[in-house]
């Protein structure tokens, strides 16, 4: 009989499927059964660090030791992408500059106040990348405007908040951009203080709402390539969030795989020159209930 004691104990079916579900239910991921191999491989490292031998123990570790928020942490880091840079898919950030802000900016004309939420932000590139949008629409004096960026990542949401970024954040930027925006330092690229001082950043599990009414009504929401990796649960109360948060005509802007379809009607289509998002009708007496 083989011994399973030790810290190479292979993670079991059922192992899996506890795992799995602990994980959807902390951070709405949806991981299918043929990923259980990556998982394992991805975890078995995780072992060692809690000071268990089995994923079964690592399990009961995760959901009832007093002290396992920090390793929720890094299986955060373990098992989401962080991939991103500055301006990316530009079509719908012109969409965003030259159609969706200016319509933004008259409906918040009377309180002269604009917040975006770049929900999902990873490190940082696409809050930043926003600021700069409206910094270059010149809204006027006496607006204040901020940009929230939020994300489950610990680390991410530290590398935002330093603003000190490497050549693979700049894959799409331009010159004229990087001159602009940057100051060159010998350890990275330091984002101008004028574009950081509209930026702030938390982090924030998109399924603990109470945390985002902490945010306060936002004028738009960036949540783009993060509702693909969430269960169909998941997605229906991160949209019911964001659907709250937002001010009438308030605009949700996706990823261009994503879209609201049998997950909400509370949103209409609003079709741009480039793009289609979601807006929160000013009138909500007559929105369509949620499916």
């Amino acid at each position: 009989m083989t011994d399973w004691s030790g810290s190479d104990a292979p993670m079991s079916p059922e192992d899996f499927r506890l795992l799995r579900d602990a994980v959807g239910a902390r951070m709405g991921l949806s991981l299918a059964p043929s990923t259980r191999p990556a998982l394992e491989r991805r975890l078995r490292e995780r072992l060692a660090v809690a000071n268990v031998k089995s994923f079964a123990e690592y399990y009961q570790y995760l959901l009832f030791d007093p002290t396992a928020d920090d390793e929720w942490d890094s299986l955060y880091d373990l098992l989401t992408t962080s991939e991103t840079y500055f301006f990316r898919e530009d079509y719908q950030l012109r969409a965003f500059q030259e159609e969706v802000l200016p319509a933004l900016a008259e409906q918040a004309r009377s309180r002269r106040r604009l917040t975006i939420w770049s929900a999902g932000c990873s490190t940082g590139e696409e809050a930043y990348t926003i600021a700069m949008l409206i910094h270059e629409a010149n809204l006027g004096s006496g607006w204040e405007v901020r940009v929230f960026g939020s994300d489950i990542s610990k680390r991410c949401i530290a590398v935002a908040r330093r603003g000190v970024y490497g050549p693979s954040s700049f894959r799409t930027t331009s010159k004229d951009k990087r001159r602009a925006y940057f100051i060159e330092r010998a350890d990275g690229s330091h984002v101008a203080e004028r574009i950081r001082t509209m930026c702030h950043f938390g982090q924030m599990n998109l399924l603990e709402p109470d945390k985002a009414r902490l945010i306060g009504r936002v004028d738009a929401i960036f949540c783009r390539n993060v509702l693909i990796y969430f269960d169909p649960h998941a997605r229906r109360s991160v949209i019911d969030l964001f659907h709250e948060r937002l001010y009438p005509g308030g605009v949700l802007l996706l990823g261009h795989s994503e879209s609201l379809l049998n997950i909400s009607t509370a949103f209409e289509l609003l079709h741009l020159k480039e793009d289609l998002v979601y807006r929160k009708p000013k009138s909500l007496v007559h929105a369509p209930p949620r499916l």
